[in-house]
C-alpha cells in the first residue's frame, strides 16, 4: 500500500470514530489526574497517563494485547486512536504476531512513540535443556523476537507464564535478563503471571531485578484481598503494574444469560473501568481482534466514571457467578485422582471457547505433560475437582467442551 493510501485510510477511520486522538504523539499527551473525570462525552479528551513504577515510561491507561489480533491494520489503527503500549510475546501465533507488530510499527515510523513488550517462555527452555545452559537458550530466543520484531531493543521484556515465586530465582535466566537490560536491548525487564499471582507480585516487590509484573486481574477477583494487597505492595516498591484478562472473557463469558440483563459494551466497559480505577495499575492490555472491542476499549480511557448501567452491572450479586473466572488457584488438581493439569486446561478453554484463538489453545496444551493430560480425565461423576473450586467454574462441561474441540 502507497503511503498516500495508507494515510487516506487512515483519516477515513478517524472520520469515521470521531476522535481526535489520533494525531497525538505520547510526548504530546499530558497526565491527567485519575479524579478529575465527569460523564460527559470524552471521544475527544486525551487519555489519562500514568507512570510505570520505577520506569520513565508514562503510558495512557488503556494498551493493547495483540495476542489474538492477526490484522496489521488494526494495529494501526490502534495507534491512531492513541495508543500506545503493544503487548505481544514470541510464541503467540507462533511467532507472527511479533513479526505483525515489528512490520506495523517500522511501516508508520513510530518507534520513538511507541512502548514494545515482548515475552519469552522460560518453562520449555527450563524443561528442555540443563540449567548451565538456561542463559544461553534464552538469549538465543529474545534474540529471535528482535529479528522478528525488526527492532534492536524492547521497552520491556518479560519472564513468561511464571508460576511461583521459584520461577523468579532461576540463575540462568535472571542473569541474561539482566544482562539484556545492561545492554540496553530491554530497556526494563517482568514478569507475567496467571497463577499465584500475589506470591509472585510479593517475591518481585522483594527482589531487587523486575520493574515490572504483568498480572491477571479483573473484577471475579474482587475478594481476593490477597491479591490486592500484593498489587499495592509490589506497586509502593517501585514496580509498574500492567493487567491483562481484565474483562474476564469479556464478550464471550461462559454463562451467556448475563446477557440478556447487560450489553457486551456494558460488561466490558464496566469490568475495564473496575480493573483501572486502582490507581496502583498503570494500564491495561486488553486483547481485541476487531475494530468495535477497540474502540470500545479506548473509549474508557479519558474518563472511569461509572455509567448508571455499570454501577448497576457491577452491583449484581449474579455477576461472580455469571463470570465464573478460573483465578489459577490450583487447588482442583489435589482431588484429581489422575493429577490433570486442570488450571493449563482452563486456560486452554478460554483461548478457544472465549478467544476462538485456537493457536493460542494448541500452544497451551502442548504445555501440558502428557501423564497430566486431557485424556486422563474421566469426568468423573463425583466432580471431585468441581467441589473445590471456590470461583464457581464449571471444571466438568469446559473438559467436556475440550474433548470435542480436540478429540
Amino acid at each position: 500500500m502507497t503511503n498516500e493510501k495508507r494515510e487516506l485510510t487512515r483519516r477515513k477511520f478517524i472520520s469515521a470514530t470521531a476522535l481526535s486522538t489520533a494525531s497525538i504523539s505520547l510526548a504530546q499527551i499530558s497526565p491527567k489526574p485519575v479524579n478529575a473525570q465527569t460523564s460527559k462525552d470524552t471521544s475527544h479528551e486525551s487519555p489519562i497517563v500514568r507512570q510505570l513504577g520505577r520506569t520513565k515510561m508514562k503510558l495512557p491507561i488503556v494498551s493493547m494485547g495483540v495476542m489474538n489480533a492477526n490484522n496489521p491494520n488494526l494495529v494501526e489503527a490502534s495507534y491512531d486512536l492513541g495508543v500506545r503500549h503493544f503487548d505481544t510475546a514470541a510464541f503467540y501465533q507462533f511467532g507472527r504476531n511479533e513479526q505483525m507488530v515489528g512490520n506495523v510499527i517500522k511501516r508508520m515510523g513510530i518507534r520513538d512513540k511507541v512502548n514494545v513488550a515482548t515475552k519469552i517462555f522460560h518453562r520449555q527452555h527450563r524443561e528442555h535443556t540443563k540449567p548451565a545452559e538456561h542463559k544461553k537458550e534464552f538469549l538465543k530466543a529474545f534474540e529471535a523476537s528482535l529479528k522478528r520484531l525488526n527492532m534492536d531493543y524492547v521497552d520491556i521484556l518479560h519472564l513468561h507464564g511464571v508460576r511461583s515465586a521459584a520461577d523468579l530465582n532461576i540463575p540462568g535466566f535472571m542473569e541474561a535478563m539482566a544482562l539484556l537490560k545492561k545492554q540496553g536491548k530491554a530497556l526494563a525487564i517482568g514478569l507475567s503471571t496467571h497463577t499465584a499471582m500475589a506470591d509472585v507480585l510479593n517475591e518481585a516487590a522483594r527482589m531487587d531485578l523486575y520493574d515490572v509484573v504483568l498480572t491477571s486481574i479483573n473484577v471475579s477477583m474482587a475478594n481476593d484481598t490477597n491479591l490486592m494487597e500484593a498489587i499495592k505492595n509490589a506497586a509502593e516498591q517501585g514496580i509498574g503494574i500492567v493487567a491483562m484478562k481484565t474483562q474476564a472473557g469479556g464478550a464471550r463469558l461462559p454463562n451467556k444469560d448475563i446477557f440478556k440483563k447487560y450489553s457486551s459494551a456494558t460488561i466490558n466497559k464496566a469490568s475495564l473501568k473496575w480493573v483501572l480505577r486502582n490507581k496502583h495499575i498503570t494500564t491495561a492490555i486488553p486483547g481485541y481482534d476487531n475494530y468495535e472491542h477497540m474502540r470500545e476499549n479506548f473509549s474508557v480511557a479519558a474518563d472511569l466514571e461509572y455509567t448508571a448501567e455499570e454501577k448497576k452491572f457491577l452491583s449484581d450479586n449474579e455477576i461472580k457467578l455469571s463470570m465464573s473466572f478460573c483465578q489459577q488457584c490450583r487447588k482442583c488438581i489435589a482431588s484429581c485422582p489422575h493429577r490433570v493439569e486442570i488450571p493449563t486446561l482452563m486456560r486452554v478453554y478460554m483461548y478457544a471457547a472465549q478467544y476462538s484463538n485456537f493457536h493460542q489453545a494448541r500452544a497451551t496444551i502442548s504445555e501440558i505433560p502428557r501423564e497430566q493430560g486431557l485424556n486422563l480425565c474421566s469426568s468423573c461423576s463425583l466432580s471431585s475437582c468441581q467441589a473445590q473450586c471456590h470461583h464457581y467454574v464449571d471444571i466438568p462441561h469446559r473438559l467436556d467442551t475440550l474433548r470435542q474441540i480436540y478429540g
